[in-house]
């Protein structure tokens, strides 16, 4: 299964970052064998829309399930229309949380956690 946390850095040791759509950078996690990418968020600084972005991003890379800590109304629509499991409350390094979900301790949320967010926060 395929997994994009998102990532104040690039490595599986690296903590979680809180926010969906301006995280600095997303892991994704092969879980199978716990290979990754480490894709910058290139819409982490874009006035408006970087959670309908990031969502497509994710989307993207093929990714089934998403571990972040919050999550805003527009991002949870993008990732729910493709189908993308969405985990909120994520944190420590990116390996606890990969394992905090596998065993069962983090699940899918059914809405958005913060409101919706415009332009580039301070």
């Amino acid at each position: 299964m395929k997994i994009a946390v998102t990532s104040k850095g690039t490595t599986l040791e690296d903590q979680v970052d809180p926010r969906f759509g301006r995280c600095a950078n997303f892991v994704i996690v092969e879980t199978d064998d716990m290979r990754f990418e480490a894709i910058e968020n290139n819409n982490a600084s874009v006035g408006g829309g970087a959670g309908i972005q990031s969502g497509q991003l994710v989307a993207d890379k093929d990714a089934t399930v998403v571990l972040t800590g919050n999550c805003g109304p527009k991002a949870f629509r993008t990732l729910e229309a493709a189908d993308i499991e969405i985990v909120i409350g994520a944190s420590g390094t990116i390996r606890n949380a990969i394992e905090q979900y596998t065993s069962g301790q983090l699940s899918a949320t059914a809405s958005a956690n913060v409101e919706s967010h415009a332009g580039v926060n301070p």
